[in-house]
């Protein structure tokens, strides 16, 4: 039986570049890509583009559109504030629309590791600024600006927030991101992007965290995720 052409197309996808996180081989996406008919899909690893080039070359070799990205850390203040309450960072998903775009994500990527290196590699809204060109950003898991400030009920700043990146980069760069994964507050987040998509005048985007290609992969992972916080296995 051929599969039929799939109208969605992953944008938030991890592999095993996202070191102790995503468990998926760059191969192993691209082909179950290719298996449902997706046209494209995109990679965003954790703060890094290891990845890039072998995903672009499977995913030509596939004929799937490959959609080079970065799940990048964004620092709380700059990228030379390195104290104790710059430890936590925000999550934003960046993807290069074209040539320009993918050098500009080179260069945040390159800069979040030399210049804002503290616990992960971040970058910084004047980072962003600076090589916004050809860049296209999703607002992200509920680690995201946007959405960290909703589950805090900080409605204020949730609209700030996205005021700012649709400024910096144009509505048409700029996409509020929709994901359920059947935890409980992501419910009352997708309600208020939803609401602020109206209020703002942007658009909204469907996207799966993936960190794993198959559903019997999930245990796997959950013990990838162990070693990497220092979790018993059957810590919930």
């Amino acid at each position: 039986m051929t599969a039929t052409k799939s109208e969605f197309v992953h944008l938030h996808v991890h592999s095993e570049y996202s070191l102790l996180d995503g468990l998926s081989r760059v191969d192993e996406i691209v082909d179950e890509a290719a298996k449902h008919g997706m046209g494209a899909i995109a990679l965003t690893d954790h703060g890094a583009m290891h990845g890039a080039i072998e995903f672009y070359q499977a995913a030509r070799t596939r004929g799937v559109k490959p959609i080079v990205g970065v799940e990048a850390y964004v620092a709380a203040r700059k990228l030379s504030d390195k104290e104790g309450a710059d430890r936590s960072s925000s999550h934003l998903t960046l993807l290069a629309k074209d040539e320009t775009g993918y050098r500009n994500l080179l260069a945040m990527v390159t800069k979040a590791h030399v210049d804002g290196f503290y616990y992960k590699p971040r970058i910084d809204h004047e980072t962003l600024e600076q090589y916004r060109e050809g860049i296209i950003a999703l607002s992200g898991c509920p680690s995201g600006e946007v959405a960290w400030a909703i589950r805090q009920e900080d409605f204020a700043t949730a609209r700030k927030a996205a005021a700012y990146y649709r400024d910096v980069l144009g509505k048409e760069n700029y996409y509020l991101e929709l994901q359920s994964h059947g935890l409980d507050f992501q419910p009352a987040i997708n309600r208020e992007l939803l609401t602020m998509a109206r209020e703002l005048d942007l658009d909204v985007v469907c996207t799966n965290d993936s960190h794993y290609t198959h559903r019997e992969d999930a245990e796997a992972q959950d013990l990838l995720l162990c070693i990497q916080t220092n979790a018993l296995y059957d810590d919930p």
